[in-house]
């Protein structure tokens, strides 16, 4: 009896454990012909994920595309919610396989490098933005439509998509690495979408998790006073 538990607790566990080796962000970079390098930044955090791709040496931003992921045995199954290059792929399923050896994962035709597994850092996860304050009262907004802003962030890395899962629409994304550090939280700016000349730059904003929350306030890349409040995503 006690074995036949221990084995139902193991099959039930390691699936759970498998999935968690992917979560934290890698690296790949290439290289053109005139030497000029790629890096391609992917973050895994719960059951979403996102690859960016930009310059190296100046963070001009090239694409995008992520969504969900489930994992079977040595497969991942991609759904794409995004996807600016290639915007059919949004709503479809792929399935990929990959290796998985210490901290290197051979994945899509790359090989990846472990940045971090998901730590350290407090926002570690997907999150919605889910309100706003607006007079001093918190708007709430409805997260369970299609046109979405996500951040993903993985212990030292995040990336910010807004995007619509009907219309298949990319809006924008930015990204780069961040610390959390005595209630501030702060992001340095490795790409841009809308604006390549924020290019590392800095932004300082106070964060606090309120009843699982991420309330986020500061002054925006533009200067403007903002206050957002972010959810886990659920699905």
């Amino acid at each position: 009896m006690t074995k036949s538990i221990l084995l139902a607790v193991s099959l039930f566990v390691a699936p759970l454990a498998h999935a968690q080796d992917l979560h934290g962000a890698w690296i790949a970079t290439e290289s053109d012909a005139t030497g000029d390098q790629t890096e391609h930044t992917l973050i895994f955090a719960g059951t979403f994920f996102s690859e960016a791709i930009f310059g190296k040496a100046h963070g001009k931003f090239i694409g995008t595309k992520g969504g969900s992921y489930t994992l079977n045995d040595d497969t991942l199954d991609l759904t794409y919610e995004f996807a600016n290059q290639s915007p059919n792929l949004v709503g479809e399923t792929k399935s990929v396989s990959y290796t998985l050896k210490n901290n290197t994962l051979e994945l899509g035709g790359y090989t990846w490098t472990r940045i971090d597994d998901g730590t350290p850092g407090d926002l570690f996860g997907a999150w919605l933005i889910s309100g706003r304050k607006r007079e001093g009262e918190i708007v709430k907004r409805d997260t369970s439509g299609p046109r979405k802003t996500m951040k993903i962030l993985s212990g030292t890395r995040f990336q910010w998509i807004a995007f619509n899962t009907e219309t298949k629409q990319f809006m924008g994304t930015g990204g780069g690495t961040y610390t959390t550090i005595d209630g501030k939280y702060t992001e340095n700016i490795g790409f841009f979408s809308r604006d390549d000349s924020r290019v590392g730059a800095s932004l300082e904003f106070n964060y606090e998790l309120k009843d699982g929350d991420w309330h986020h306030s500061g002054l925006s890349s533009k200067g403007q006073p903002i206050y957002e409040v972010w959810s886990h995503r659920r699905l």
